[in-house]
């Protein structure tokens, strides 16, 4: 076994970052413990970084890596995106048995590739290999009573019941929030509806596929109806999800987690089967994760910020609000796969 082989087997000090798929090149990046806790996305970002070693390898040298390790072991964040998930993975990965990583951009390439199976250059079988071995190797941790908990980016929740299928059987999180703050919240950021239109393609074609049917076209969709649309999809693939996984997922509204923090983080250590004690919460949410902006830590952001965010989008957008709500309540008369919840409830 070749050195790099043996170092990948040791820790998570080398993190697969990116796979070329044309190439079939994995690129790896040395980072230590301090920098995962620091680091909000797993992607191209930590090289922004340039003292960051890095080195692209063939696929072949993560498969042998891999086929060294123990069987995968992770548990899971999915989410529906903009509903405190990173904010979730910082507090919990405060505590010392709890490995977090946040959004390995290599599971978004799985997603991307398992969205469009006709352009892969994999077969089915060879996509789940390929994917169990980078998940045995997300599963590495720097210490052995350390449990590792993978945040995944929103559309990588087409990857959540592959993953719940997996023998190693992992609990995961569902994170949500009702549509009326989805709406609101979005509509009300800054840059979130900007963010919302550049994915709105992606989105429609997953909601179509669930759907079986084309049925609408993104033109005709106003900026409510976009962001309305974002959630359905989102929300009807965790729904699709849950089903593989029943007692091993927990559905998370953030707005509970905002209103009772200890009890909500009780709830999800005793979910993920790790001890936390009543002082070791209040602990976690003295620190600083609940007064700043989770995925930018520099600036400052707490639950009433977000209430000022939410009343200004409330403000501003009711009639973009209220076509989203149009648009919801008629497309889960016609799906079923549509959630019909539109409230705040």
């Amino acid at each position: 076994m070749d050195p790099l082989t043996q170092a990948i087997g040791r820790s998570p000090e080398l993190l697969p970052l990116a796979l070329d798929p044309s190439t079939d090149q994995v690129t790896w990046v040395r980072l230590s413990e301090a920098a995962y806790a620091q680091a909000s996305f797993l992607d191209e970002r930590v090289l922004a970084d340039r003292a960051v070693p890095r080195r692209s390898v063939p696929w072949r040298s993560l498969n042998e890596a891999a086929e060294q390790l123990p069987p995968d072991n992770a548990s899971y964040i999915f989410h529906i995106g903009h509903v405190g998930s990173t904010l979730l993975s910082r507090l919990l990965g405060q505590h010392p048995a709890v490995f977090s990583l946040r959004e390995p951009a290599i599971l978004r390439t799985f997603a991307e590739i398992g969205c469009n199976p006709a352009s892969s250059c994999w077969s089915e079988s060879e996509f789940e290999r390929r994917l169990g071995a980078v998940l045995k190797l997300l599963s590495r941790t720097f210490r052995p009573d350390q449990q590792a908990l993978i945040k995944a980016t929103s559309f990588v929740s087409e990857l959540a019941v592959r993953i719940l299928r997996r023998p190693s059987a992992p609990k995961v999180i569902f994170m949500f929030v009702p549509a009326e703050i989805y709406l609101a919240s979005i509509l009300g950021a800054p840059n979130s509806p900007a963010e919302a239109k550049a994915l709105a393609p992606s989105r429609l074609d997953r909601l179509h596929r669930r759907i079986g049917q084309e049925r609408w076209k993104l033109s005709d969709l106003s900026p409510g109806e976009i962001v309305a649309m974002s959630w359905a999809t989102e929300m009807s693939t965790l729904a699709a999800a849950a089903a593989a996984g029943t007692n091993r997922v927990l559905w998370l509204n953030f707005e509970r987690l905002l209103d009772d923090s200890a009890a909500s983080l009780s709830c999800i250590f005793n979910h993920l089967e790790i001890e936390a004690l009543p002082n070791d919460i209040d602990a976690l949410l003295a620190g600083r994760e609940m007064r700043r902006y989770s995925k930018a830590p520099e600036y400052a952001y707490d639950a009433n910020l977000r209430r000022a965010v939410l009343e200004q989008g409330r403000r501003e957008h009711s009639a973009e609000i209220d076509r989203g709500h149009a648009w919801l309540q008629e497309a889960s008369a016609e799906f079923s796969d549509i959630p019909k919840q539109v409230d705040n409830a």
